[in-house]
């Protein structure tokens, strides 16, 4: 069934490290670097903007750790003399951790949130970067775009001709919320109706037992036929036309629909 090759979907590995613009450029070029240096090091940046898939790539056969797992990080500790930890913000005594660290020469290469600071880290890594945002690296978006639409048409055995043409990137989340995006629309670039409307059942059929749910649900109707309506035909006057409608009703429906419409 269709979601749950969605599912599937989203749970492919994420893509190596790209290249294409010059601070991701740098930021590999200090990751190669790493891996002939015994030192550690602490990666820095967004969620989605490649800091694990350089952790890896500097200590690709180190255990990876989140750093809220406390317990299970001792352990590694205890039994490695390299490690990778991933969130290390998320980490609830990090003193005692880093301590172990020092004492027993464990190699580590530690990534973070850009804004995660401890006064202790300075002691633990010698070398600390920065990755920057997908927003602040257009190339890298352009060549992941690529990238994710060829691993959606291998998934999906689709056309990779998924259309850009007024296509917005979703960078909220980086490349985790773009993979997700292609993805999703390379699915639906060739969805039946009846797939749409399994989907739309399944999503509803957890939702409804309230009153009013008509009212409740026409948005997912409404808003996506109004939205296309408006890109396509470019005004109010050309989509009531096209759909029917008096120019008040289409006018009232977008009113009602405000809260969801990105625009009107």
């Amino acid at each position: 069934m269709v979601v749950v090759v969605l599912v599937a979907a989203l749970v492919v590995d994420a893509t190596n490290f790209v290249t294409a613009c010059a601070s991701s450029a740098q930021a590999y070029k200090t990751a190669t670097l790493l891996k002939t240096l015994n030192v550690n090091a602490l990666i820095s940046g967004e969620v989605g903007v490649g800091k694990k898939t350089l952790a890896k790539y500097i200590l690709n056969d180190a255990p990876v750790v989140d750093g809220k797992d406390y317990d299970d990080l001792l352990s590694t500790l205890d039994s490695t003399n390299e490690i990778i930890i991933v969130n290390l913000e998320n980490v609830p005594n990090i003193k005692i951790v880093l301590d172990k660290i020092m004492q027993k020469s464990i190699r580590l290469v530690a990534t973070a949130k850009s804004s995660f600071y401890n006064e202790y880290i300075d002691e633990v890594c010698s070398i600390k970067f920065d990755i920057p945002p997908l927003s602040q690296r257009p190339e890298d978006v352009a060549e992941l775009i690529n990238i994710y639409a060829e691993q959606a048409s291998k998934l999906f055995n689709t056309s990779t001709n998924i259309n850009f043409e007024n296509f917005k990137p979703d960078l909220s989340t980086n490349s985790n919320s773009l993979k997700r995006q292609i993805i999703i629309s390379s699915l639906f670039a060739d969805i039946s109706e009846i797939e749409l409307m399994d989907i739309m059942r399944n999503y509803l059929f957890d939702k409804l037992g309230s009153n009013n749910d008509y009212r409740k649900f026409l948005h997912l109707y409404e808003v996506p036929l109004i939205e296309a309506g408006l890109e396509k035909f470019k005004s109010q006057l050309q989509l009531a036309d096209r759909l029917g409608l008096n120019r008040n009703t289409l006018r009232k429906k977008i009113a009602d629909n405000k809260d969801y419409l990105k625009e009107s």
